[in-house]
């Protein structure tokens, strides 16, 4: 996958690119959202716990396809309040850490009013692709 980040464009936010470009020939996963919802049943109270659990269950979805994080072409993220996008952002660098700046994914962010469950302060979902 190529990121697109014209220079003639205001740069991202944050650790990702205006637009990917994925090559022929790959195939393409899209996950459902993500809640940070533990296999226990349990949704941890902070944030970056619940991302962190989002991107757990990405993970095990792609892995599941022959995919990894490294194939993460587009991540839409929504959060109930601005007080929860510091949290969601460290676990989606944490998740990005080791992809250079030429192959990093599209992203959206949405601050959002609520999930099935008040408890629930953050939903990742992400589109995949791989040869």
């Amino acid at each position: 996958m190529k990121s697109l980040t014209p220079s003639d464009l205001a740069p991202p936010f944050a650790r990702y690119a205006h637009g990917v470009e994925v090559p022929a020939g790959h195939r393409i996963v899209r996950t459902s959202g993500q809640l940070g919802l533990d296999p226990e049943g349990t949704v941890p109270a902070t944030a970056l716990e619940q991302a962190r659990i989002c991107f757990g269950n990405i993970d095990r979805i792609l892995t599941a396809a022959g995919m990894t994080p490294a194939d993460i072409m587009h991540v839409s993220a929504f959060v109930t309040g601005r007080e929860h996008m510091a949290g969601y952002m460290q676990a989606r660098d944490e998740v990005m850490v080791d992809r250079d700046a030429a192959n990093l994914p599209s992203s959206t962010l949405m601050i959002v009013s609520g999930f099935t469950r008040p408890e629930f302060v953050v939903e990742v979902e992400v589109w995949a692709a791989a040869p």
